[in-house]
């Protein structure tokens, strides 16, 4: 069956508000067509000035987000939404779909990904772009077909950073909600003894496990297909869960029985008008010990109190 790609077009200052609107609609990610900064971006990750004609002929003064709804959903209650809540941001915005087999989508946002640098140590490159310049960094190989989890959302980054930080050569990772697997990957990457990621869409379970292989960290990582953490087994140092606030609530009251005095939680996909929410939920012998923010998003992170 056909997905539906919707193509929202809004001004290029507006687009991380629409973007973080766009976010809301889908569990697996959304893809921005913005070239207002095409040379610095270029310079930045290619170290490269010369730029395919064709770029340098896009708008500069709009952006494009894409979103692709799986026939499961109703496009139409998609489309209802982004026009409820642009309108209300006071966005200028057009909206237009179409009908696009899984393989359309998939080239369609291919030729928006580009690779990233994130934090001070990875580089998140799509397997099928080779323009970039890695420097010192580990370079983390994705594709991440259409399971969430590309690095281009801040919630992504921000958990990013924050392993960066905490996973240490003996960590045993747990990602809940683990998308395109990400995460588990670059905990990998970074020195992680082992990682599990655990996700409710098999289609994402399949992306992390070639993500894995990709990486060559393959005999390290376990994909499990479930509903948060409740096939999951042991304590473990490391657990992230990139979800969304209501997901992150539900799964604190059982998370603590995955940590002990030297687990850190790394929570995020939280708005910053549903952090005290995320808060409120939290174990009573748990203490958040960092937080990072980055366009409205929020991510926590979390130790158990010693006894």
């Amino acid at each position: 069956m056909d997905w539906t790609e919707i193509m929202v077009t809004v001004p290029s200052a507006a687009v991380e508000t629409a973007g973080n609107i766009a976010q809301m609609t889908v569990p697996y990610g959304i893809y921005i067509e913005d070239y207002s900064d095409l040379e610095q971006e270029v310079l930045e990750i290619a170290r490269i000035d010369l730029i395919d004609e064709d770029l340098l002929k896009k708008d500069r003064e709009h952006g494009i987000i894409h979103i692709y709804i799986s026939p499961e959903e109703n496009p139409a209650e998609a489309v209802s939404f982004l026009k409820e809540r642009l309108s209300a941001e006071g966005i200028e915005h057009t909206i237009r779909s179409d009908s696009c087999d899984v393989e359309s989508c998939l080239v369609n946002w291919r030729k928006y990904f580009k690779p990233i640098p994130v934090g001070q140590k990875i580089l998140i490159r799509p397997i099928w772009r080779d323009d970039y310049e890695a420097g010192d960094r580990v370079v983390l190989n994705l594709e991440p077909g259409l399971a969430f989890g590309t690095g281009t959302h801040e919630t992504t980054r921000l958990c990013l950073e924050a392993l960066e930080k905490y996973v240490r050569k003996d960590s045993r990772m747990l990602d809940v909600g683990c998308g395109s697997g990400i995460l588990s990957v670059a905990g990998l990457l970074l020195g992680a003894e082992s990682a599990v990621g655990i996700d409710i869409d098999e289609m994402a379970v399949k992306a992390s496990v070639e993500n894995a292989r990709l990486n060559h960290v393959e005999e390290r990582y376990t994909g499990i297909r479930g509903n948060l953490a409740d096939r999951v087994d042991g304590v473990y140092d490391v657990i992230t869960a990139n979800i969304v606030a209501d997901a992150i609530i539900m799964l604190s009251g059982d998370i603590e029985k995955h940590m002990d005095e030297r687990s850190v939680y790394i929570m995020s996909g939280i708005i910053d008008s549903r952090l005290q929410d995320v808060l409120d939920a939290l174990p009573e012998n748990m203490t958040v010990v960092e937080q990072l923010e980055e366009k409205g998003w929020l991510c926590l992170v979390a130790v158990l109190n010693s006894k």
